[in-house]
């Protein structure tokens, strides 16, 4: 009976059921004996009924099949792509919470906290107290001699994976002893890193619609008013609201 409901369900969706005119289903030919729950695990995963790319092969952590642009068909590039993904969802993920805490805390917002960056002769502060050599040129001497140095030793190991997991004192807790949770693991970092990303671009997105605000005042702000206090205010124009 089941396979009969999906032949009769493919006539009525076939492109639905069937990628067997998608480029991928002629680059990856069935081998023998296969039946339709096969073509299932070449979908995407972010879009069923869409055909996988066949350059991701679901072995990276969080692979569902999205590369719209077809960004990773070089190898070398998608290797490259997926270690800077990991890296801007690291960074993402340390600063979410930074902007956050401080502001549930009442310390001021991430934008007012630069804000003396702009000063001539801003003095850097942390909770309210004077940071040492806290003037921006010797900031950014400090940051680039730093970054650069790690960045180095990073571009220094050739092991891909290594690059992206260091392991040793990057791991202090252990976690990438036991390779079964270590897989778990890998998948839940890009799956938070990528919220985290998006997240902080919601942030510089409400920043740049309401200047000098800070995302929990834009959340307090919404739940006072909700059906004024929205996205609406910024993609429609005002003059246009009765």
């Amino acid at each position: 009976m089941a396979s009969s409901s999906l032949r009769s369900c493919s006539v009525v969706f076939p492109a639905l059921l069937s990628s067997s005119k998608s480029r991928f289903a002629t680059s990856l030919p069935l081998p023998a004996g296969a039946n339709a729950s096969s073509r299932f695990s070449m979908s995407a995963e972010w879009m069923p009924g869409q055909p996988r790319p066949p350059y991701l092969d679901g072995s990276a952590p969080g692979d569902f099949g999205f590369d719209p642009l077809g960004l990773g068909q070089v190898p070398e590039n998608l290797e490259r792509f997926k270690e800077s993904e990991l890296i801007h969802c690291r960074w993402c993920m340390l600063a979410v919470p930074g902007v956050l805490v401080p502001e549930a805390l009442g310390l001021g917002n991430w934008v007012k906290a630069q804000e003396w960056a702009a000063t001539p002769g801003g003095q850097a502060t942390y909770l309210g107290n004077p940071v040492p050599w806290g003037n921006l040129p010797t900031i950014l001497v400090i940051e680039f001699l730093a970054i650069a140095f790690v960045e180095h030793q990073r571009s220094m190991e050739k092991d891909p994976e290594k690059k992206k997991y260091p392991g040793g004192a990057f791991d202090p807790l252990g976690f990438s002893k036991d390779p079964v949770k270590f897989q778990e693991y890998k998948v839940k970092e890009v799956k938070n890193g990528r919220l985290a990303i998006l997240a902080f671009l919601g942030f510089c997105v409400q920043q740049s619609a309401y200047p000098g605000t800070g995302p929990l005042e834009n959340l307090a702000s919404h739940l006072a008013d909700p059906w004024h206090n929205n996205i609406g205010d910024i993609i429609i124009p005002r003059s246009l609201v009765p």
